[in-house]
């Protein structure tokens, strides 16, 4: 526990609130202070003199290094009269490590009238420990694409694109590609401009949901906790809500408090960020005019011709004779047999194509029959393990932007769902994880149709029960099979069914993916009928309580709902 409730923001001076926080409990901190150059903020005097400034800068930046893990990393935003100064501090008195310094370049910049336009922010990248910390490098939703892939569409081009860069541009779609080198370190992101649609316009200094976005995945995982200690107009606990991460804010302006909240409670885990994902290419060079430009998040597929066809049907012969592709996908082993034969039979080597490929042909109709299929996992047999699957699918599309397709096709993707997955239920293989996924695909549809036809009325209608803490389902009485929403406080954190309630909260009491969750009551509703049935109340009980950790895949659509 952290002394501050989390996923809530705090009103209070940040100096005060941060010294009830545990210390080393918090993954990332971001912060974004006053700059000290005058602004008119709602209570805050943004005009202190120089001393007085720096020695609470000292103070505050103090008490983030304490609150951090030992492995926890910590941004801070500052413009140019302090950027110095600050970094000095964090270094030599904090004890901060400074891994970059990286230049937020945006459009839409402070106009003078006696000196350059500023158009650019300062971004620390601190860490406690430099042999020690998260840096999701390899998370496709931080990297872009290279110049070999947006201009000159180069085939040796690293599939997953590079790492931002970090160096000055002017105006980046017009820029050559020798302007976007890997070693470099400017982002451009627009500002957060008056007529923009995501423009939330009670604080003047609001930061696009892309750039937080960026920050907070390459330096947090899944359900890590992200603290905010100048919260602002809410910008980073949104961004880390609908990342799937715990958040914790504070700002000093009950005004903007109000504000932030009702701004959290729009938005749900899972939800897009706001912004264009990749600004250089959604805004078109000038010399071709007003053009939109597709942004692709997952890689393309070549286009296959009969000889490649009768190669991947010829790997999945030799390897998979009594398999499924679904069940090649799920199990390591299969999987690399059946790359290794798609080598043998001059594919090539690279997992995710061979895999795509594989499905497409599954897709349509293509693929052989190669006798009895290998019995599948039951509803029953993966009950101990089919709420983590479903957790760790959730948490890799908010955090990778990944479908399950995609998921399972590469096997760097699905062996970091493993990793998620055991979290929440350890000691199951990745071929279970793996199956009990694909089985709440294949079961969603019915279950989004069964809780539409038999139970929103019913739950419009009927009141739910309080919720009971933990320590309340220890009885065998409640050995029974039900659907339950967990909690924490008062955020539901995730919708299940099982056939045994007792034993699935005897797990949940132990993982440690649930530990750091901080689960405090659970909501019971008896559900004796068949597995369907619990699943239809399952998808009704998603829409009600709206949980962080459901799968989107259960979550019906408004178009759903008419």
């Amino acid at each position: 526990m952290t002394g501050l409730g989390i996923n809530q923001v705090h009103c209070g001076d940040c100096l005060e609130l941060l010294e009830r926080i545990e210390p080393g409990t918090v993954d990332l901190a971001f912060a974004d202070p006053p700059f000290n150059i005058g602004y008119k903020y709602d209570v805050y005097e943004d005009r202190r003199s120089r001393r007085e400034y720096l020695d609470w800068s000292r103070r505050w930046i103090s008490n983030v290094s304490v609150v951090l893990k030992p492995t926890g990393t910590f941004w801070l935003a500052i413009g140019d009269e302090y950027a110095a100064e600050l970094k000095l501090i964090a270094q030599d008195e904090a004890g901060f490590h400074c891994r970059s310094w990286v230049i937020w370049y945006y459009t839409f910049g402070v106009n003078c009238f006696r000196g350059f336009s500023r158009s650019h922010t300062h971004l620390f990248h601190f860490v406690k420990d430099p042999a020690c910390f998260t840096f999701n490098g390899e998370n496709p939703a931080v990297r872009v694409l290279s110049a070999r892939q947006l201009v000159y569409r180069d085939g040796r081009a690293n599939p997953k694109g590079r790492l931002p860069d970090n160096t000055w541009i002017f105006r980046p779609q017009d820029a050559p590609p020798s302007g976007f080198a890997p070693s470099h370190d400017t982002w451009y992101f627009s500002r957060v401009a008056g007529t923009f649609r995501e423009r939330e316009g009670f604080h003047g200094c609001q930061m696009p949901e892309q750039l937080l976005g960026r920050i907070i995945r390459i330096s947090s995982h899944p359900q890590d906790l992200v603290l905010d200690p100048f919260a602002g107009s809410g910008t980073t606990l949104v961004v880390a809500k609908k990342l799937g991460r715990r958040w914790l804010g504070i700002e000093l302006s009950s005004h903007y408090v109000r504000r932030i909240r009702l701004r959290l409670k729009a938005a749900q885990t899972g939800d897009p960020l706001d912004g264009p994902a990749d600004p250089v290419r959604s805004a078109p060079k000038t010399s071709h005019g007003r053009r939109g430009v597709r942004i692709f998040r997952s890689r393309p597929l070549p286009e296959s011709d009969q000889t490649t066809e009768r190669a991947i049907i010829s790997a999945f012969q030799a390897a998979c004779t009594d398999y499924s592709a679904d069940q090649v996908l799920c199990d390591p082993e299969v999987n690399a047999r059946f790359i290794a034969a798609c080598a043998a039979s001059n594919v090539g080597r690279e997992p995710f194509t061979c895999n795509r490929l594989l499905l497409r042909l599954r897709k349509r109709g293509k693929l052989p029959k190669l006798g009895v299929a290998r019995r599948r996992l039951d509803s029953r047999t993966m009950d101990p393990y089919s709420d983590a699957a479903e957790i760790a699918m959730q948490l890799m599309s908010v955090d990778y932007g990944y479908s399950l397709d995609d998921l399972l096709c590469s096997p760097e993707a699905a062996a970091e769902f493993d990793r998620l997955a055991a979290e929440f239920a350890p000691g199951y293989s990745p071929a279970e994880y793996r199956w009990a996924a694909i089985s709440i695909r294949k079961r969603a549809r019915s279950s989004k149709a069964l809780a539409k036809s038999h139970f929103s009325a019913w739950l419009r209608r009927r009141s739910l029960p309080p919720a009971a803490p933990l320590s309340n389902w220890v009885d065998d009485r409640y050995a029974v099979p039900g659907v339950y929403v967990v909690f924490s406080e008062s955020i539901a954190l995730y919708v299940g069914e099982t056939f045994n309630l007792l034993r699935r909260l005897e797990g949940l009491s132990s993982a440690e993916g649930w530990k750091k969750l901080t689960p405090t009551s659970v909501l019971f509703l008896p559900c004796k009928e068949n597995t369907r049935v619990r699943h239809g109340l399952q998808t009704a009980l998603i829409q009600r309580v709206k949980p962080l950790l459901n799968s989107q895949l259960l979550r019906l659509r408004p178009a759903e709902l008419v």
